[in-house]
């Protein structure tokens, strides 16, 4: 079984301030195109959940609702060191991403429970879950193996196919063989379009079913001049600024 999905990114996830898009005009836009259903994925923060999923159903659209949640493999560990996945280094990371989606109602009271216990006892410069919290509040939850800023693609990026592999093996011992996917997906960066094929490799080593997912940012195309302004207030730059995120 093959899915697609998209990342909406769309509030001010906690120190994030990468979503620009109205909860309504990206419901309208999806119902537009045709698409029956739309997820959200805040970074860290469960948030938007109850707008979006009332919007969704007043349009006749399904909502998925999830999370992006910050991973580390210890969430009481606070030795200092990287600054996350911008980096792009697997060794000294604070956090990962991992996408946490509720199948069904006792997934999402599940989400709510690893959402505010990332909070409680995992906050270090974000709010994070770990390998403990996953097995304690898996049920009813799918995930996936992530983005760039993945635990499974941070180790194939650092030409470690093995951790990767463990990795995915574990996330799935953990939420089960139908409720696991690797996730694939396609900016048009490099890192991408060498990986993809080695995320290929894993799913047939652990038969797990891909996911095809697409970040989602802002509703319309011509959104990208404000979008582009967003980021430049989260990461302390200028519009001027040739070199800038």
């Amino acid at each position: 079984m093959d899915l697609s999905f998209c990342h909406l990114h769309n509030h001010t996830s906690y120190s994030a301030l990468d979503g620009a898009a109205k909860i309504e005009d990206l419901v309208l836009a999806a119902k537009a195109d045709g698409q029956s259903s739309l997820g959200i994925t805040d970074h860290g923060v469960l948030w938007g959940l109850v707008d979006f999923y009332k919007t969704c159903r007043k349009h006749d659209v399904k909502p998925v609702l999830g999370i992006e949640s910050y991973f580390a493999d210890d969430r009481f560990d606070r030795t200092p060191k990287g600054k996350g996945h911008s980096d792009l280094d697997g060794s000294d990371k604070r956090y990962y991403h991992l996408t946490v989606l509720a199948e069904n109602n006792t997934g999402y009271s599940n989400l709510i429970k690893l959402s505010s216990d990332a909070f409680l006892e995992g906050f270090y410069h974000k709010p994070r879950a770990d390998w403990d919290l996953l097995e304690k509040y898996s049920n009813g939850l799918i995930a996936t193996s992530g983005c760039l800023g993945g635990p499974v693609l941070q180790e194939l990026l650092h030409e470690r196919f093995d951790a990767a592999l463990d990795k995915a093996s574990r996330l799935q011992d953990i939420f089960g063989k139908d409720s696991f996917f690797i996730e694939l997906q396609n900016h048009g960066l490099v890192e991408q379009v060498k990986t993809n094929p080695q995320l290929i490799e894993i799913s047939r080593k652990i038969n797990a079913p891909l996911i095809a997912t697409n970040d989602l940012h802002y509703v319309n195309h011509d959104d990208h001049i404000g979008h582009d302004a967003l980021l430049c207030c989260q990461a302390g730059s200028k519009l001027s600024d040739e070199n800038r995120f």
